[in-house]
């Protein structure tokens, strides 16, 4: 979908389409009152008999009214007009934009935060308005052998009050479709089966994105490269796989050598049957989107590539399979890190945090300003947070902010958890250095708490994405794209 901004009044934009707000309890806003007044009062009194709501989410769509360009008018709910906020305006924008990909209009035009009614600026209401349009009409129809009508929309216009917030919506929406690209590539990868999604898979959509952005670079390390860099704990978990592993390094560079890189590290497990501790058959199908660590990482930096924003950014990729046989790593053996720690492998399916760990050790090589890593790693966190929030785990509280700070202006939250030293006892074993579980309770923070054993005093950030990375049923089923939101606005404004 193509965005654009305009200045031009309702009544007279010529356009499929112009998409208006309605407020509980109130006046008609101003660009909903404009076309009023060109219709007559039509809008006016469909609203005093009830037949259009402000209820946030209900839509009206009208043809064909005399004294407008615009073909239709959609009236759209949103709620109480002191409460219109970011998330509000996202969820009006969402709902509109649904609606009309279901019809046959081709070009559309949102009124929705002219002048500032989302209680947010001109950029940020650009930015939310091509999000939440994007992800909308988002539709994972490649596999299909007869892909169902999804509508025509394709073009979509945001309306600005001024000059000077033109300018200043026309950044956002140019920002806005960097990350809502970056959130599709993310999502298409984390949708695609695992036959097809295979470690190799996500190493050459890596390859294809440095040679589209001449900023970025990636190198694929195999096997044997990884043997020689002493990844015991990353082999161990492919140890089952007929698919080969691949570390992929993609380096962003956009500034001068002696500014230090943030390291992010996505955990790109592309299937996850839990190996010898097998997991239960019911929704092992869901084990596919286990590699949406991997797929945020390679939607931020194809975002970094098309931004081209003067930081530095290394995204370190293990990907492999989990997979029993006989081969295959068990209960009870130990293997050693690209650290030199050895760690007692008590359970089979707690294998992200040993890919992670060799993957974390890597990036250290960068000497990075800060590390970061992303992972769907435990159900625990799903347990403690749901699907709404990503739980945060860091050990240095500047960087905790800045991250809880963009996940709340980029609509992809975060709740920090914690992981203090004492989430580490049930990690001794009479064996290892550590084994890789520990007790029953505080899953997530046991986990973080293993990863923070291979940082050695970097600010580092762990996001557990296990709840937030897909929709796990229903008609919404699928990849999320998240945290690629928060990874792009954290990484735009880096302190």
């Amino acid at each position: 979908m193509q965005f654009s901004v305009t200045t031009d009044s309702p009544a007279s934009r010529a356009t499929g389409c112009v998409i208006l707000p309605l407020f509980e309890n109130g006046p008609l806003a101003p660009a909903t009152q404009a076309v009023d007044e060109a219709c007559g009062g039509a809008l006016g009194r469909l609203v005093d008999i009830g037949d259009a709501s402000a209820k946030p989410g209900r839509t009206r769509l009208l043809p064909g009214l005399e004294g407008i360009v615009a073909e239709r008018v959609l009236l759209t709910g949103c709620g109480k007009e002191d409460a219109f906020d970011a998330k509000a305006l996202n969820g009006a924008v969402a709902a509109a934009a649904q609606v009309l990909g279901e019809t046959g209009v081709t070009d559309v035009t949102s009124y929705l935060s002219q002048g500032g009614a989302a209680g947010v600026d001109a950029y940020y209401a650009a930015r939310i308005t091509v999000a939440a349009a994007s992800g909308a009409t988002y539709r994972f129809d490649e596999l299909k052998s007869e892909a169902p009508e999804n509508g025509k929309l394709s073009r979509f216009a945001i309306a600005a009050g001024t000059s000077g917030d033109a300018s200043e919506a026309e950044r956002g929406a140019a920002h806005g479709q960097s990350i809502a690209a970056g959130v599709s590539l993310a999502r298409d990868l984390g949708n695609r089966p695992p036959n097809v999604c295979t470690p190799s898979h996500l190493a050459d959509v890596a390859r294809a994105l440095a040679e589209r952005f001449e900023r970025l670079e990636t190198e694929v390390l195999d096997e044997d490269d990884m043997q020689r860099l002493g990844m015991g704990a990353l082999l161990s978990v492919t140890h089952g796989a007929e698919e080969p592993a691949r570390l992929i390094v993609m380096q962003y560079t956009g500034a001068d050598d002696k500014s230090a890189p943030v390291a992010i590290c996505g955990k790109g497990i592309t299937f996850d049957t839990g190996g010898i501790s097998i997991k239960p058959s019911a929704k092992m199908d869901e084990m596919k989107f286990d590699m949406c660590g991997a797929a945020s990482v390679l939607g931020a930096m194809a975002a970094l590539g098309d931004l081209q924003p003067p930081i530095n950014v290394v995204g370190v990729v293990p990907a492999c399979e989990n997979m029993p046989g006989g081969r295959a790593t068990r209960p009870g053996d130990i293997v050693t890190s690209m650290s030199g720690k050895t760690v007692e492998v008590l359970n089979t399916d707690a294998e992200g945090r040993l890919i992670l760990c060799d993957a974390m050790t890597y990036a250290s090589r960068y000497e990075p300003r800060c590390l970061l890593d992303v992972a769907t790693l435990t159900g625990a966190c799903v347990v403690a947070v749901g699907h709404l929030y990503t739980g945060l785990f860091a050990n240095d509280e500047d960087l905790a902010a800045e991250l809880l700070e963009a996940g709340k202006r980029s609509l992809d939250p975060a709740w920090r958890l914690p992981a203090d030293d004492e989430y580490g006892e049930g990690l001794r074993s009479n064996f290892a250095d550590f084994a890789n579980i520990g007790g029953r309770y505080g899953g997530a923070s046991v986990a973080a708490q293993f990863l923070s054993r291979f940082v050695d005093g970097t600010p580092w950030a762990h996001l557990d994405i296990a709840g937030a990375a897909w929709h796990p049923s229903g008609k919404r089923k699928g990849a999320t794209g998240r945290p690629v939101p928060l990874l792009v606005d954290f990484l735009l404004n880096l302190k």
